[in-house]
């Protein structure tokens, strides 16, 4: 392999792996704040994405008009299904909320197949072209994934260290019961988390639909995500993103040397890590008082 073709995998793994990373941010975020881990988000993205094909495409919107209001749509459904359904299990066992966001998923994926139908379709890049650095070729909507992603961690980490709503949100992760008696909403913050999972997987079903195709089985992905997430350290933000960079650059490394086992490289990645360093590359574990 020449060195031009090595860099040209490395920059396609890594807008893969910031893919990957806003959708792992949308898992780390539910689960810092409830303990629960929504087994839904991979359907988030490809719902996000079916959206924005509705509005873009079979509506003729200009694509940053209904990237907008894809947003919004997601954002008001994540807001939802923690208001309407999952917050009807608080006090459940973790596994109860495991099965419901699993059957969440599927029926999506059902949803969706009714709705949009189960083939696969075309959904407009934000930007045309390519850009060339050398002997490196990299779609601008692969360069915009990147962007985004860093844009997205970085307001991330302002917004939870100065913004009011930020700080009262990692109270809420601390202690769900401290952070009542304090006078913080504790219903509206969990709901409001949620909807911030639904939107960051939107982003990513609005980057992934270009470089791929629009399908009810693009939520699958969703999976690879929550690998990157364990191996950085689950309940990390920024190990999340760590870990799913990680997984993106060396996947097509790990598929070009291993075709048989192609497809399987993240899994492997999580199962290594997770023998020589179960918490993760960057665990975050609180201590909570009760």
């Amino acid at each position: 392999m020449s060195f031009a073709d090595a860099m040209q995998l490395f920059v396609v793994g890594l807008s893969q792996g910031c893919l990957y990373s806003l959708i792992a941010i949308g898992l780390v975020l539910v689960y810092k704040a409830t303990e629960q881990v929504n087994f839904a988000q991979g359907e988030f993205m490809m719902l996000g994405a079916f959206v924005g094909y509705q509005f873009i495409v079979l509506m003729g919107m200009p694509y940053w008009l209904g990237a907008m209001l894809t947003l919004v749509f997601m954002g008001a459904f994540g807001y939802g299904v923690e208001a309407l359904v999952v917050r009807r299990l608080t006090g459940q066992p973790v596994f109860t909320v495991f099965i419901l966001t699993l059957a969440l998923g599927i029926a999506l994926r059902a949803v969706a197949g009714i709705i949009w139908g189960f083939g696969n379709y075309s959904l407009p890049a934000p930007v045309d072209g390519n850009l060339t650095l050398g002997p490196v070729i990299i779609s601008w909507t692969s360069v915009l994934s990147i962007v985004v992603t860093a844009v997205v961690a970085s307001a991330l980490y302002l917004f939870f260290r100065y913004a009011r709503q930020g700080v009262a949100m990692q109270a809420l992760s601390l202690n769900q019961l401290a952070a009542f008696y304090m006078g913080i909403p504790v219903k509206r913050l969990t709901s409001s988390i949620w909807a911030m999972s639904a939107i960051f997987g939107g982003i990513a079903g609005l980057l992934l639909g270009p470089m791929t195709l629009v399908s009810t089985q693009m939520g699958f992905i969703g999976f690879k995500a929550f690998a990157g997430a364990i191996v950085g350290g689950f309940g990390s933000i920024p190990g999340a993103v760590i870990g799913c960079l990680l997984i993106g650059v060396t996947e097509p490394f790990f598929d070009i040397m291993f075709p048989t086992l192609k497809g399987i490289g993240a899994y492997l990645i999580m199962f290594l890590v997770l023998l020589i360093r179960p918490q993760g590359l960057l665990a975050q574990i609180y201590a909570k008082k009760v």
